[in-house]
């Protein structure tokens, strides 16, 4: 008897207990659905998680994007960006004023800091995790039994949303978007695309029509924004219109038809600033692959990019998916389809987004939506349209949410003993990848270490290596630099800065005809090598610098205006042809050719800096200072246009104005200890004393840290 109350006890308080963990549970749930907390959170391990990049130095297209750049050194350029492509000087006809627009506003903070830039970076992608979880909480809750003014408040959907955005946001292929400072478009897409999508819900809810006319207008500029960001920006208007067209129920025909004619309003007007510039160089040759090579391409894409989705291993930002040797004939590729593992994981993809797109349960809307955004992002990235490469980890920046909206939608449709296991193993991806994208981070600490762990993890390109040859050579390891040229050489002969850069090793270590006969022959054969790659007058730009040194300035002008002809643009050319005909023919002549290019390209700040230059050394003093004023408008961080004029005006015996423009460049330049001694100079001058003696203890300051600071590195 006793036996039998002790078992009845026991099954009671083991009942209290389930019923208590499962209060508790709900309870839980109940507050983690709370969108505040779900934002704080998100935003807070986001950040965290990415904290590591934040030490990293500028990588490979961030030297020109956040250094050289002419487009973002000034907020006058605001409007200027949007007649000009991302790049000013390439093949690519990326189309980014918004890219721009923010190195604009990093730069007028940071200067060239990649401290400034890399936060921006993180701010911008965990900003964007933040709008993706209020979006799809929004989108979800009418397909989890929530419909109803309260829809957007159901929790179940909110923990979904919760959990897609936070995989989504810790996730370490993201890495090329996130902590490479040049990859921030995909981030800047994406939150100006869901901003715009949420203005387009609350005006959608929305009674009051002057409410209703400010979020749609403000919804269109934030899509236009995102169209200017990145081109991709394009599928988001595709989803938007599937969403209102075949998911949403309550939207009336109306409502419809008025998001269809505002979205292709909105694409014109995009399409119509895409024709603004005029600076991008012709396309290289198509590659002409045939139907069959690019159906196999786009399965290898999707199977390597569901590997990466669900493995995030040997991550590295040169990938490729062709084997050419596979594609040389039809023949060729039929007998290479059984190693074709990429290919047979990407069917097994497909597979499983066709069979889990069936109207089948309660998830079966959220699984279909799930995989038509998928499929909507994923084909202009598939090879389907000829890119730069054939598969990219930034690229799936998009893609990746529809492909965690789908699986969410398998997971609502698990048994219900099962889902709590499911929740556990949601928290333990979060963590494991949040770890990885810890990791990948760090790899992006410096250039040596980014391009050696992509080569270690299997990113072996022959730009990689180009670029950590170049690395060797300003560490002046000549010897390793030359090793590796030679080898890129080996595999690409025509490759022009592995050439450009194996000739000006060779130079430097003595070995000048040879030196000269690489780089001649690159440089005669430049224009043809420009239809495959591009800033190839680097070739003249380093045999000019070498005939110059060897004392035949007379050839080194001839091939320069050769190369000018070639390149009418290139600001490095004309610059260097300008030094040597001012050092032969003097100032007058090298002021037509600075002229003629400050006069096309008003915004550039190397050019008006050297017409200052010019003008001061003819004795033109009021067009010299006017010239010097334009270039420092141009570079609100530079002060070498302000150390000019206030020297002029020192000549001029201008002491006060002179003072005044000091002053503004050691407001540019606080932490440059030079500034200092050239205010201290002026201020001598003019009989204050004990300030000359402040500006010269500040500089002796200055220059004592950089001394230490040198000496510690």
């Amino acid at each position: 008897m006793q036996s039998a109350e002790v078992n009845d006890f026991a099954r009671g308080a083991h009942a209290d207990f389930r019923a208590q963990k499962q209060t508790f549970v709900r309870r839980a749930a109940a507050y983690l659905a709370r969108p505040w907390l779900q934002c704080l959170l998100l935003a807070v391990g986001g950040f965290i998680v990415r904290m590591p990049a934040l030490q990293g130095q500028p990588v490979w297209d961030d030297h020109y994007l956040t250094h050289d750049n002419p487009l973002m050194k000034s907020p006058l350029l605001v409007l200027e960006v949007f007649r000009h492509s991302l790049f000013l000087d390439s093949f690519s006809t990326h189309y980014r004023p918004v890219q721009n627009l923010s190195f604009i506003f990093d730069y007028f903070f940071w200067g060239t800091n990649p401290y400034g830039f890399h936060l921006t970076n993180i701010l911008l992608h965990v900003g964007s995790g933040v709008l993706l979880c209020n979006l799809l909480r929004r989108l979800i809750a009418p397909w989890c039994g929530a419909g109803g003014e309260n829809s957007g408040n159901n929790s179940r959907a909110s923990l979904l949303a919760f959990t897609i955005a936070s995989l989504w946001v810790v996730h370490p292929v993201h890495s090329g978007a996130v902590d490479y400072i040049s990859g921030r478009a995909d981030s800047l897409s994406l939150l100006f695309a869901t901003a715009a999508w949420l203005l387009a819900l609350l005006a959608h809810e929305s009674r009051r029509r002057s409410v209703i006319v400010v979020l749609y207008s403000s919804a269109a500029f934030s899509g236009l924004l995102a169209l200017c960001s990145r081109e991709i920006a394009g599928v988001w208007l595709a989803l938007f219109l599937l969403h209102v067209c075949c998911f949403q129920s309550e939207a009336r025909r109306g409502f419809k038809l008025a998001s269809v004619v505002g979205c292709v309003c909105l694409l014109g007007f995009y399409v119509g600033l895409r024709h603004l510039p005029r600076d991008h160089m012709d396309p290289p040759p198509s590659t002409g692959w045939k139907a069959p090579m690019r159906a196999v391409l786009m399965l290898r894409a999707l199977g390597d990019y569901g590997r990466l989705i669900v493995y995030p291993a040997h991550l590295h930002m040169e990938r490729s998916v062709l084997e050419p040797a596979n594609y040389r004939s039809s023949q060729s590729w039929k007998e290479s389809a059984t190693a074709e593992y990429l290919s047979v994981g990407g069917l097994a993809i497909l597979a499983a987004f066709a069979a889990g797109s069936l109207p089948r349960g309660e998830g079966a809307t959220i699984r279909l939506f799930g995989a038509a955004w998928f499929a909507m992002a994923y084909l202009p990235v598939s090879n389907l349209i000829e890119l730069n490469a054939t598969v990219a980890e930034h690229w799936l920046y998009l893609p990746s949410v529809g492909f965690l909206i789908f699986v969410a939608g398998c997971a609502v449709d698990l048994p219900a003993r099962y889902r709590r296991a499911g929740g556990a193993l949601a928290c333990v991806a979060i963590a494991c990848l949040s770890l990885r994208s810890a990791a990948r981070s760090s790899d992006w600490v410096n250039e040596q270490t980014f391009y050696e762990r992509t080569l270690a993890a299997g990113g072996t390109t022959v730009r990689v290596a180009v670029n950590l040859a170049q690395i060797y050579v300003r560490q002046g390891e000549l010897t390793k630099a030359e090793i590796m040229f030679r080898k890129v050489l080996r595999i690409t002969p025509d490759y022009p800065f592995a050439r450009n850069g194996l000739g000006q090793v060779l130079y430097q270590e003595g070995k000048i005809n040879e030196a000269q006969t690489l780089l001649a022959d690159s440089t005669n054969a430049a224009p043809e090598a420009r239809k495959d790659y591009p800033r190839t007058w680097l070739a003249a730009l380093s045999l000019a610098r070498v005939e110059r040194d060897r004392g035949d300035a007379a050839g080194a002008l001839a091939v320069l205006e050769r190369a000018h002809r070639d390149y009418p643009q290139a600001w490095e050319i004309i610059s260097f042809e300008a030094e040597l005909i001012r050092g032969s023919a003097g100032p007058a002549a090298a002021l037509l050719l600075i002229e003629d290019f400050a006069k096309k390209n008003w915004w550039h700040y190397g050019a008006s800096l050297a017409l200052g230059r010019l003008y001061a050394e003819e004795g033109d003093s009021e067009r010299a200072e006017g010239a010097l004023r334009h270039a420092s408008w141009l570079d609100v961080r530079d002060a070498e246009a302000l150390n000019l004029i206030a020297a002029m005006q020192v000549r001029q015996n201008r002491l006060a104005d002179a003072c005044r423009v000091q002053r503004r460049a050691v407001s540019r330049q606080p932490d440059e200890p030079r500034q200092y001694l050239i205010l201290s100079d002026i201020l001598g001058r003019m009989g204050r004393g004990e300030e000359a003696r402040l500006a010269t203890a500040q500089f002796a300051h200055l220059q004592s840290l950089a001394q230490n600071q040198t000496a510690v590195n």
